[in-house]
């Protein structure tokens, strides 16, 4: 059964978007079957991989609110191993839709559930708030990623995600883990980088990822040639830093190297 990973930060700006992307093909080239799920209506993750959203007919959206089959709207994308459920602008809407149904906050569980034979990793790129989409995707996963990144105010708004997640916890998904914190936008030479580094690592210990993602040019050029950051420089700070947690992620769920998984 393959793990399902929210991405999640009500705050903007902290490399959620970034992190699905990277994080899922470098899965996939460690040879992980990935399933990447645009659960965000900016559809940042959509045209980074490479696809033009106003040309989405048919989105997760549609999925949650329509209960049109899931299978049917997954796109191959040019990268071996990994595949994505697109969104649209559409998707702001679902929540207003969805604030009268049964069950409003298990819809994406429900669409999703069938999917977790077919990957070994399936990773949700929440929108930056704690809405009723947000809430579905944490309600659907099996763990969290939490980016945090190494700025000031970086700890802010930290206590009320971690305060959902509880509640999710308590009374939707009693599974539901932290599968880790992750420092982003890292800049070795300044001192309040560091400074945030040590403060978290102080406060949450061993829930921070040993992985820490640098501050990086090319991690911010490759969505607009519609690449993830390892298909763009495969040699750059930032592809070999989601290699690393790619690598950091597989091991801690206990998965053999791909080529026993798939030998």
């Amino acid at each position: 059964m393959g793990k399902i990973i929210a991405i999640a930060n009500q705050k903007g700006g902290v490399g959620k978007t970034t992190t699905a992307m990277n994080l899922a093909a470098s899965l996939a080239v460690l040879e992980y079957k990935t399933l990447v799920i645009d659960a965000d209506p900016q559809a940042n993750t959509t045209s980074g991989l490479g696809q033009d959203p106003k040309s989405i007919s048919t989105s997760i959206y549609e999925c949650m609110v329509d209960g049109i089959p899931v299978e049917e709207i997954i796109i191959h994308t040019e990268i071996e191993y990994l595949d994505l459920v697109p969104s649209h602008i559409d998707l702001v809407g679902a929540e207003v839709e969805m604030i009268n149904m049964e069950n409003r906050e298990e819809k994406m569980k429900e669409v999703i559930s069938g999917l977790r034979e077919q990957y070994d990793f399936i990773i949700i790129d929440c929108s930056p708030s704690l809405g009723l989409i947000t809430i579905n995707a944490l309600t659907a996963a099996n763990s969290v990623i939490i980016p945090v990144q190494c700025e000031y105010f970086a700890l802010e708004g930290l206590g009320k995600l971690l305060n959902t997640i509880k509640i999710i916890q308590t009374r939707l998904n009693p599974d539901l883990e932290i599968e880790g914190i992750l420092l982003t936008m890292y800049d070795v030479r300044l001192r309040l980088s560091n400074q945030v580094v040590e403060e978290v690592r102080l406060h949450f210990k061993n829930m921070v990822f040993e992985t820490i993602i640098p501050r990086n040019v090319r991690l911010g050029e490759a969505p607009s040639f519609g690449l993830p950051a390892i298909a763009f420089d495969a040699e750059g700070k930032g592809s070999i830093a989601y290699l690393n947690l790619a690598n950091e992620i597989a091991e801690k769920n206990g998965l053999k190297k791909p080529e026993q998984a798939h030998g």
